[in-house]
């Protein structure tokens, strides 16, 4: 009997671990539309999720690096969300089309106006970037994020090593420079289309399209499952020992 209680006792310390670690992996975090090319121009998604069961994201504060500036960052409006961009003076002039640019976007601020995100909720703010650095691999976006019970997360921490971080950075991975330096390498179709529109948002000031995510059960469902499989086997596991044990008596 007592190999039965280690095998069920053992069985609930591993779902423990799965359940805890499912929620570690549902960070801030950035993923482009397409390409991200050195020196080319991009779309990207910051993609929030709500990681309480008893409060509601009500701001995100996403802060760019000053030593890679990007001379043009565009939010696209977000329903039931404001959009702030904050400049910073740069101590080294930017050079782009031919024109000096003294100051860069060193932070973007979305508040909730009219909206939030919930409890097993994710939002998405899609930004228009460029131009891209092509000195660096990648950009270092690290984000705030504010609850209504006044409860702020920093996911501002730089990966080290192998091992993930308890708050990881969001972080944009930049590819190879195409040969039109817009986005458009391995995937010419996609990657060159989001990239071209992104563009075309900088320099014409268009792209405005009213988009935006809303709540995903994909996510959660597809971690439930699998906790659920888990759990089941564990659980045969378990029985296995336990008839095991009857028959040896």
């Amino acid at each position: 009997m007592n190999l039965s209680r280690v095998a069920l006792a053992a069985g609930t310390a591993a779902a423990s671990v799965v359940l805890l670690s499912g929620t570690a992996f549902a960070h801030v975090s950035v993923q482009p539309q397409g390409e991200a090319a050195k020196g080319g121009y991009a779309t990207v998604n910051i993609k929030v999720p709500n990681e309480r069961d008893n409060a509601s994201t009500v701001k995100l504060e996403v802060n760019f690096p000053l030593d890679h500036p990007l001379a043009s960052v565009m939010p696209q409006p977000v329903p039931g969300w404001k959009a702030e961009v904050t400049k910073s003076k740069l101590d080294k002039p930017l050079t782009l089309h031919g024109k000096q640019i003294n100051e860069a976007v060193s932070k973007v601020t979305w508040t909730a106006d009219g909206s939030k995100i919930g409890p097993g909720q994710f939002q998405q703010f899609p930004l228009s970037l460029g131009q891209l650095p092509e000195d660096v691999d990648q950009l270092v976006l690290k984000a705030v994020q504010t609850y209504d019970n006044d409860e702020v997360v920093r996911w501002i921490e730089e990966q080290k090593g192998s091992e993930e971080p308890q708050n990881p950075a969001p972080v944009l991975k930049l590819s190879a420079a195409g040969a039109d330096h817009h986005g458009g390498g391995a995937t010419p179709t996609a990657s060159a289309s989001a990239a071209t529109d992104a563009k075309a948002g900088h320099e014409d000031g268009a792209g405005d399209h009213t988009e935006t995510a809303s709540a995903s059960s994909s996510d959660t469902t597809a971690r439930v499952l699998g906790v659920i499989g888990i759990l089941v086997g564990i659980a045969g596991v378990a029985f296995g020992v336990l008839a095991g044990r009857r028959r040896s008596a």
